[in-house]
């Protein structure tokens, strides 16, 4: 069994995301004064008295509204509450009890799933008698907490763990799960992708730039291989954020994302090509070492003619010469076209990345390419290379032994790189040198 899956929900404004974020840990969810803004289904992996469990924080439900933004919120948290284990509906111990929380209420009850009341913002004794009223919503006992102050806090998790199933897993599996970042510039259709590959509409899709705020974690399996795509804020321009905004914040995130993936999604938008931020967004992935492939989205919106798509796929890759090694998978996500490849390709990808060269096959490779084409003098002196060893994965790197590495030209450097990617593939992943200096006697 998977670890138990626990919902937050209620109305916006109680509190959620601050509870969230104090039983995760780390500040997850963003928390602001302001109702509405956690959007999405928010995951984090907790643990309490050794019991191992999925935390889940969700947009609030507003059970009357037209909002457009307001009733997809809704029903996030609906497919949060179908798909959880336990659910923890909270409300304000400050504001009293009130229609919508009836009416979420009688959501909850309908759902047949394990419902603990908490009464949040209880932040100090005094404050206890006004829990009360909170039995009219007929669902048991009321758990009187302050998340901000973290009262009542372990009460809580103790019911909670006593709801768990005999048999949930505590344990975490052998193999391992690929992560997906998917970022890119704001509105070039990351939501969209990411639901199309999922087949449900786990992020919000809208036409307004900036509806995707917090980097949103799904995992899915595909072909027996385990995957967590992360959905992530559009990144704009810093000059359009302003320092303090929430924006600036879900940015942060979608860094963050990027950080912790193993392959990344860049999705551009085949209207407008490569643009400048296309290239920041690209030179932030290549910079942290991480796999990446190209996502041309919408491409049924482009008159096509013959090689149209070479043609593109040639001018992407001049536009971002960086990551020249990067695969391009023209899709639309609206349609569904050439989706499937979109996965196959992070796990191919993930595979050239993660490979590692036994160091035999890679000195005989060396020697070959050393032999073919010798490091240029620079001030009367030649870099030698002496040997090489893989340190690491992900990205492959590699320690190269020289005599003095400040004879290592960036252009010999590059060579360096383009004959390993014959020689061993490493297709959709950057290559790190390290250069470390070894003395050979009569030097």
């Amino acid at each position: 069994m998977a670890k138990p899956l626990i919902a937050v929900v209620g109305r916006p404004n109680v509190g959620k995301s601050t509870f969230f974020n104090k039983i995760a840990g780390r500040r997850i969810s963003i928390v602001e004064d302001t109702p509405g803004v956690t959007r999405d289904r928010i995951y984090a992996d907790c643990e309490w008295l050794n019991h191992k469990f999925t935390l889940v924080d969700t947009g609030g439900i507003e059970p009357r509204t037209d909002d457009i933004l307001l009733k997809q919120m809704r029903h996030q948290a609906e497919v949060a509450i179908e798909t959880c284990d336990i659910i923890l509906f909270f409300t304000d111990g400050r504001t009293g009890m009130t229609a919508d929380d009836q009416d979420v209420a009688t959501m909850l009850r309908k759902s047949g799933k394990p419902v603990l009341l908490v009464v949040n913002k209880v932040d100090h004794m005094g404050m206890q008698d006004g829990i009360y009223e909170f039995y009219a919503l007929g669902l048991g006992d009321p758990f009187p907490i302050s998340s901000t102050n973290m009262l009542g806090l372990g009460d809580l998790l103790d019911e909670m763990v006593k709801l768990f199933p005999d048999d949930a897993d505590n344990g975490e599996g052998d193999d391992h799960t690929i992560q997906i970042a998917v970022v890119g510039r704001p509105n070039v259709g990351k939501s969209s992708l990411v639901n199309r590959i999922l087949g449900q509409d786990r992020s919000m899709v809208s036409n307004i730039a900036g509806t995707t705020r917090d980097a949103i974690d799904t995992a899915f399996v595909r072909d027996g291989q385990r995957y967590n795509i992360i959905d992530t804020a559009g990144i704009r321009r810093k000059r359009a954020i302003e320092d303090e905004s929430i924006e600036r914040y879900s940015i942060v995130r979608a860094l963050a994302a990027v950080r912790r993936c193993d392959v990344a999604l860049i999705v551009i938008d085949a209207q407008d090509g490569v643009t400048e931020q296309d290239t920041k967004v690209a030179g932030y992935v290549h910079d942290e070492g991480k796999a990446a492939i190209i996502i041309i989205n919408k491409w049924d919106a482009i008159e096509k003619e013959t090689n149209t798509m070479e043609a593109f796929r040639k001018q992407v890759l001049e536009d971002l010469k960086f990551m020249d090694y990067a695969p391009v998978v023209f899709i639309s996500a609206l349609t569904g076209q050439r989706v499937p490849k979109v996965v196959e390709t992070v796990k191919a990808v993930y595979e050239q990345t993660s490979r590692r060269i036994t160091t035999g096959l890679l000195n005989d490779v060396l020697a070959d390419i050393t032999a073919s084409l010798q490091a240029p003098y620079i001030s009367g002196r030649r870099l030698k290379i002496y040997y090489a060893t893989q340190q690491s994965t992900c990205p492959p790197t590699f320690v190269l032994f020289v005599n003095d590495e400040t004879l290592m030209h960036f252009a010999y450097q590059r060579y360096l790189e383009n004959q390993f990617r014959k020689a061993f593939g490493f297709e959709g992943t950057p290559i790190r040198f390290i250069l470390r200096e070894k003395k050979q006697k009569g030097e």
